[in-house]
């Protein structure tokens, strides 16, 4: 048996080997075959559909507007043309003899007569940032106080969401952005500001396929920031170290395009194509680091050791407090986050300064990176930075959240915050606007109790919002495809634009400030400081 069994060894290798070949044929070759409409769904959009922004003030979607951006753009800077799109030319310029199609390769779908058929989305090149067409779409001005963008007009871009598929435009517009009434669109069909795969929308009621491409022309306005220059600490062939001021975006999210720090190196220093090493809110100042390449950035950015400075609340202990509670995020829309057993485990240490009889200044030291992780453990230490404007926030209850103690619901704390700030005219802290607040938020019940008093203040502060006589926009005499044309002298009205229509009072300069600070970063071979800031010295006092 043993000599037989030894005879059978050969012919079961060579069965074998035969079977592993067969496998293995088929999975390469099915690794070999094309893929057929695979495009991932948008990570982010803008408008009302915009995935939340990073918080800690840098990165989100691009605006918030009219429709989201998500996937790549089929045309314009980075784009490159679809396989097969581009017409091959010879030196002479006539068209090169195009291949017979082989048995490995699809002929393009020309549809019936009357079908509507969608393009294939077309592919962006990695790498492309920001260029000078993006920096020369508008121009700053400087306005008590304040750096302001002049309005102008922005394409919003987006392929079609899945969950859009087999919708009209109609019902996408009405359900999903409703920022603006169905009026405005119907207004914008008639003047040729929608487009569905670059042709111009004739009705709403069309059917939206999967890969549609859309893309909607609005006139886009900014909120003002400080006018405080953003200052170059250093520079060499690695990295770009800056000085921000508070109130400046770090790079375009929610309303904010070119009142950011990467708009503001590009347009008025020539630095382009830079990559943040850190994240600051928008409402944080102080030392922002930027690397030239990928490389550097992936190389330098886990390095780093932080130091903050802040002025919170009544006195801090005078020993060096520790403190490592999670941090959950409430909500990634709205920008806000809780200390919670459910977090991500985090830890910063702090070390009072100094104290003034009323407020304290903090050293503090994040050993991790969560989101808004310094106001967030300084609010549950029972010690909030002085003017922070979420988390010393009324709606948080009569403890401002000190010891985890929150007496409400995630939804009503939510609820109570976007109240407050949309009656102090001040979503923008929440890197949110009107037509961005989820239904939830707005159709619910009144705020609580607990807010109204401190709300009707804010009402009573704030010149109202003065509106001009609303525009019939069934008249709106724009003829198709005109939009470049209107006042093409001065962007800065347009006749479809609500925005236009409105006077807003301009916050004080000293109310776009927070009072946290990045005094040093320091890293393998370098150490950047910001200077202290008038707050944070010994002597100052709230006015």
């Amino acid at each position: 048996m043993w000599l037989g069994g030894r005879l059978w060894l050969p012919v079961l290798g060579q069965v074998c080997s035969n079977l592993r070949r067969l496998t293995f044929a088929r999975t390469f070759g099915g690794r070999r075959r094309p893929m057929e409409g695979t495009l991932s769904t948008e990570a982010e959009a803008a408008s009302g559909l915009r995935a939340p922004a990073q918080q800690n003030g840098d990165a989100g979607g691009d605006a918030r507007g009219e429709l989201p951006t998500g996937r790549p753009e089929p045309a314009g800077p980075g784009v490159e043309p679809a396989l097969g799109d581009a017409k091959q030319t010879s030196g002479s310029g006539e068209q090169a003899p195009t291949a017979a199609p082989g048995p490995s390769k699809r002929k393009k779908r020309r549809g019936t007569p009357g079908e509507r058929v969608v393009p294939p989305p077309k592919k962006r090149r990695a790498g492309v940032s920001f260029g000078d067409e993006h920096f020369a779409e508008t121009s700053y001005y400087f306005e008590g106080g304040l750096r302001k963008v002049r309005p102008y007009y922005f394409d919003f871009r987006t392929y079609c969401k899945g969950r859009w598929v087999g919708h009209s435009l109609l019902h996408v517009f009405s359900t999903e952005f409703r920022a603006q009434p169905l009026a405005y669109y119907e207004a914008a069909v008639r003047a040729g500001r929608l487009h569905l795969n670059e042709e111009p929308v004739q009705d709403l009621s069309i059917v939206l396929k999967d890969n549609d491409f859309l893309r909607n022309t609005v006139h886009r306005h900014e909120p003002p920031v400080t006018a405080e220059p953003v200052r170059l600490l250093a520079e060499n062939e690695d990295l770009v170290v800056v000085d921000k001021p508070s109130s400046i975006p770090v790079h375009p999210c929610g309303r904010f395009r070119h009142n950011t720090v990467i708009f503001i190196l590009g347009k008025e220093h020539q630095l382009k194509e830079l990559h943040p090493l850190h994240r600051l809110d928008r409402l944080t100042s102080g030392v922002l680091m930027f690397a030239k390449t990928a490389a550097v950035s992936e190389r330098i950015h886990e390095q780093l050791e932080k130091e903050y400075v802040c002025r919170v609340e009544g006195e801090f202990p005078a020993e060096e407090v520790t403190c490592k509670e999670p941090i959950l995020v409430v909500s990634y829309k709205v920008g806000v986050c809780r200390v919670d057993s459910r977090g991500k485990p985090c830890e910063t240490v702090f070390q009072r300064l100094s104290y003034n009889g009323h407020s304290s200044v903090v050293q503090c030291r994040p050993l991790t990176g969560r989101t808004h992780q310094i106001r967030v453990h300084l609010q549950f230490l029972g010690h909030p930075i002085l003017n922070d404007p979420i988390y010393n926030s009324v709606a948080w209850g009569p403890s401002r959240g000190r010891g985890g103690h929150i007496p409400k619901t995630d939804e009503e704390l939510l609820r109570d915050l976007v109240a407050e700030h949309q009656a102090k005219q001040s979503l923008d802290v929440l890197d949110l606007c009107e037509g961005d607040l989820p239904t939830a938020l707005t159709n619910s019940t009144a705020p609580s109790e607990d807010c109204l008093e401190e709300l009707a203040a804010s009402a009573q502060k704030m010149d109202a919002t003065v509106e001009a006589a609303p525009q019939d926009l069934d008249t709106v005499p724009l003829a198709p495809g005109k939009v470049a044309e209107t006042n093409i002298a001065n962007q800065e009205t347009d006749p479809l634009c609500a925005e236009c229509r409105l006077v807003r009072q301009d916050p004080l300069p000293q109310d776009l400030v927070m009072f946290l600070h990045a005094l040093r970063y320091k890293g393998p071979g370098f150490e950047y400081f910001s200077p202290m800031p008038a707050w944070a010295q010994d002597d100052w006092q709230e006015d």
